[in-house]
């Protein structure tokens, strides 16, 4: 049975332990938006294996001299890292897909190109006689 990564089950004090932050820390991390744990029908915080692993990076990059500010402004360049990365295999997926079913067709008019095949054309001028 494979574990879900994003199911909410550690208490404060268990996920203060396993991130090795004071559970103070971790409510600091919530109010400043670093991190939204789930809450129970009666408020209680609850946590997840992804956040326990999101405190983590918080914590190393605290420990590198980052403050909470640069901390929010790291995480969000690797979450569009992250989005653009999928996005572009998204694109290679589909691209991919587009050219075995133009194969199939047996159209010859679109080919993948390689960087090699390519060459520059460039018209010099000769000088008239």
């Amino acid at each position: 049975m494979a574990v879900n990564r994003h199911h909410a089950v550690y208490v404060i004090s268990v996920a203060a332990e396993l991130s090795g932050l004071h559970p103070q820390t971790l409510r600091i991390y919530e109010r400043k938006g670093l991190i939204e744990p789930a809450r129970t029908q009666g408020g209680s915080r609850r946590y997840s294996q992804a956040d326990i692993e999101m405190l983590q990076r918080i914590q190393d990059l605290t420990n590198e001299g980052l403050n909470l500010a640069g901390v929010q402004r790291v995480m969000a360049l690797e979450a569009e890292v992250r989005r653009l990365h999928a996005e572009l295999e998204e694109a290679r997926r589909n691209t991919g897909v587009a050219v075995e079913a133009a194969r199939r067709e047996g159209r010859r008019d679109l080919v993948p190109v390689s960087d090699q095949a390519v060459v520059l054309y460039s018209k010099t001028r000769r000088p008239r006689k």
